[in-house]
């Protein structure tokens, strides 16, 4: 009898036992921080003007992102949008830098961030409103470029805002579309301004093959899009700022939370 007792006894231990196990192991799975991943070395974001597709291969931010894509380290992220999908590459930049995927950015993550901006006639407008996107998070930006920008009607393209460490504009005067012929920096002290550096195809024509038809109606803002000398240019100042990221990895400053819009 007594060993039927204690068998049956260990019978209800193991029962027990299997009953709480379950939930003793699905709350210690609860309780572990969530699995890191590793954040990129960098991150290169272009966006493509008018309705233009962001994989088009004819257009200037793509193939300037094509050309990068080879030759930097695995663990640099670029990608083109369009212009009118900000909210995207607003979404990917936060989950890319969110490395232990807790669905928000500590100061450390956002002081790993190494990010590049560019883009050409809308695209250079949307380059300017998601690094202030990414000032309202507080993200750094170290560099924004802009090519023949033009903003939307109810969008500020022309003050770069304090998180962003360099900015530059190119444009062209010409034509019924023309690009924004000066940025400011919204602070001084944080921002440089690279230079409003003017392009003037009538002097210094090129020969573009897209679009015939447009180029009759907006010969200088397509021209600085398919311009080579401008974009070799614009590759030369991305592929140094990489440079510099991966060398000096700590480099970016975190921004300040307590900002408010500068739109």
């Amino acid at each position: 009898m007594r060993c039927f007792a204690a068998f049956r006894a260990s019978i209800v231990t193991l029962t027990i036992l299997g009953a709480i196990m379950p939930a003793l192991s699905r709350a210690e799975d609860a309780a572990a921080p969530p699995a890191t991943t590793p954040a990129p070395s960098s991150i290169v974001i272009g966006f493509v003007g008018g309705f233009v597709s962001h994989d088009n291969p004819h257009h200037g931010p793509v193939q300037l992102a094509q050309r990068i894509q080879r030759t930097v380290p695995k663990d640099t992220y670029v990608q083109v949008f369009e212009n009118r999908h900000r909210k995207q590459a607003y979404d990917a930049v936060v989950r890319l830098l969110d490395t232990d995927h807790d669905g928000s950015l500590s100061a450390e993550e956002k002081a790993r961030a190494h990010i590049i901006l560019f883009g050409h006639s809308w695209g250079a407008a949307a380059a300017v409103l998601l690094a202030r996107d990414l000032r309202r998070e507080g993200v750094p930006v170290l560099l924004t470029v802009q090519v023949d920008s033009i903003a939307k009607a109810w969008q500020n393209d022309a003050v770069i805002p304090d998180n962003v460490a360099e900015a530059v504009n190119f444009y062209q005067p010409h034509g019924i579309l023309h690009g924004r012929a000066q940025i400011t920096a919204a602070d001084p002290s944080k921002t440089e301004i690279l230079g409003n550096y003017r392009m003037d195809y009538k002097e210094n024509p090129i020969q573009c093959s897209e679009s015939p038809w447009l180029r009759v109606l907006t010969p200088g803002h397509l021209l600085s899009e398919c311009d080579p000398h401008l974009w070799s240019r614009i590759e030369s100042m991305v592929r140094q700022r990489l440079s510099s990221a991966e060398s000096s990895p700590s480099a970016s400053a975190v921004v300040s939370t307590a900002v408010h819009p500068q739109d």
